[in-house]
């Protein structure tokens, strides 16, 4: 590449970037505040199932994502690639930006978790969309033989956009006090969307066509049906399901497992305090984030197919001695206690008790229990405990290593991903044909995991089955060892694929 054509692809992943980095942050600001969430748009009566819920409403913005591909898909392919993912945009921006304005489940009753739902449908519909737009984007501007290293930089933006949503979330608490985060404070980061899209808008209103679909169209060699070609002809359907059963489906759990379950673990089974569990992950995500391009750059010269799938299985191989090591550092029973006070104070008029135990043991982990018994109302004699962990030194650095690990497997899946999908289909139906199958492996198969693995440790806790906190892990095992099979035998591991017309 000479110096002018490196600086005209550096531009378009600029603007490529920032727009599809936003986007993730949209949609990660709801993961990212599930918790607080679940107290403000759910009933509060059981804190179980309003955080159940809260996971079962951030799940169905990725179920609709397929939708979104195939109806922004279609639209990318015939009308353009950049006119496509400007709506997209647009329509991600302003429904997050809303999230933030939905009065609480008390003032609004169940009016509160409809709105969340229908404005997280939408959240979904245009994520559908903007991914494949993207990726097709950036790839259709760089020059053969170097797509998985260009376009591994739009990979980046999902880890950067989820990274950004933590920063902004603990900025916020750190100018807020606890009650005011908890009041109001939470509903900052997703006002700030609008700011952010609305700039993003300004870059990418400058961006021209992509040179490939140009000449496609130019040439009238466009599609007129992008959906009947795509899924109607059994040739390319065959690559479709290639795509989803061979190579997304494996990365959507793998990426949703090392990103969301395990903050969802810190949080929920460790008990890790919040602030903390957001920090350890914000840090493994900063330091794994380069390996995005390392393994996309990597995928250029041996291939993809071993290095997504080497992903898979070392994931396989190893979620259950993480997951088993990241609960024994919080797990109190295998601790030598130090100290332990205990304070009893009353509420107002006696009507709750409240008693706080905090245990420091001797590797500096300090756990705290606070204990509430209401005396009136629906919760009489009915004792509320909540447990914070705080951990520190070698278990502190311990834990961020655990999550890196698993990070470092979600950029071997990932990184190379959009080249292999691009490359497998004709610029006619791409955006299309590789939307589809990325969107049905992350959105469903992946976007399901926080909810399916929270549900499982939790009926494996009420059962008291031993080692309960693994149960979770089965979810994202199984489907990763059947897709690392199906694409063991059927992926071509040549880096660019033969293209069909």
């Amino acid at each position: 590449m000479n110096e002018n054509n490196t600086k005209s692809i550096w531009k378009v992943i600029g603007a490529s970037s920032m727009g599809t980095l936003i986007e993730w942050y949209d949609f990660f600001i709801f993961g990212s505040l599930s918790i607080v969430i679940s107290t403000k748009f759910f009933p509060a009566e059981n804190p179980t199932a309003a955080f159940l819920s809260t996971l079962a409403t951030f799940a169905a913005g990725f179920v609709v994502r397929p939708f979104g591909a195939l109806f922004f898909g279609r639209l990318g392919d015939i009308i353009g690639r950049k006119y496509t993912f400007m709506v997209t945009l647009m329509l991600m921006g302003g429904a997050t930006f809303l999230i933030g304005c939905i009065p609480s489940y008390e003032s609004i009753g169940f009016w509160a978790p409809l709105l969340v739902l229908i404005l997280r449908l939408l959240q979904g519909l245009a994520l559908g969309g903007e991914y494949g737009g993207a990726a097709t984007y950036v790839a259709e501007h760089a020059p053969l033989g170097q797509r998985g290293y260009w376009t591994s930089w739009i990979q980046t933006t999902a880890t950067f956009g989820l990274f950004i949503s933590l920063v902004v979330i603990l900025l916020t608490k750190g100018f807020l006090s606890e009650s005011q985060f908890d009041s109001w404070g939470w509903r900052i980061p997703f006002l700030l969307s609008l700011v952010m899209v609305y700039v993003s808008y300004l870059i990418r209103k400058k961006m021209k066509e992509s040179p490939e679909f140009s000449k496609a169209k130019a040439e009238g060699k466009t599609s007129t049906n992008p959906l009947k070609e795509s899924f109607g002809n059994r040739y390319n359907l065959k690559f479709v399901l290639l795509a989803l059963f061979g190579a997304a489906m494996g990365q959507g759990v793998v990426w949703y497992t090392g990103q969301f379950y395990s903050m969802s673990f810190m949080k929920t089974v460790m008990h890790l305090q919040s602030d903390q569990a957001d920090t350890i992950l914000g840090i493994a995500l900063l330091l794994g984030t380069p390996f995005f391009v390392v393994f996309g750059w990597l995928s250029d010269k041996v291939g993809r197919k071993w290095i997504m799938l080497g992903g898979m299985l070392l994931a396989v191989l190893t979620y259950r001695p993480i997951y088993e090591s990241m609960y024994q550092l919080s797990n109190a029973e295998q601790k030598v206690k130090v100290n332990e006070t205990t304070e009893v104070p009353r509420g107002p008029q006696s009507t709750e008790t409240i008693s706080i135990t905090k245990t420091q043991y001797e590797d500096q982990t300090e756990v705290t229990r606070t204990s509430m018994i209401h005396q009136s109302g629906n919760l009489k004699g009915q004792p509320m405990t909540k447990t914070t962990v705080h951990l520190a030194g070698k278990n502190y650095m311990l834990l961020v290593l655990l999550i890196f690990i698993q990070v470092i497997y979600i950029t071997m899946v990932y990184g190379p991903i959009a080249a292999f999908l691009v490359e497998l289909f004709p610029v006619k139906i791409r955006y299309t044909s590789m939307s589809l199958p990325y969107h049905v492996g992350n959105g469903i198969f992946g976007g399901l995991l926080p909810a399916v693995s929270t549900y499982l440790t939790t009926n494996a806790e009420a059962s008291n089955t031993p080692q309960f906190y693994l149960a979770g892990l089965w979810y994202p095992i199984i489907i990763a060892i059947v897709c690392f099979i199906i694409g063991s035998i059927y992926i071509n591991n040549k880096s660019t694929p033969p293209t069909h017309e």
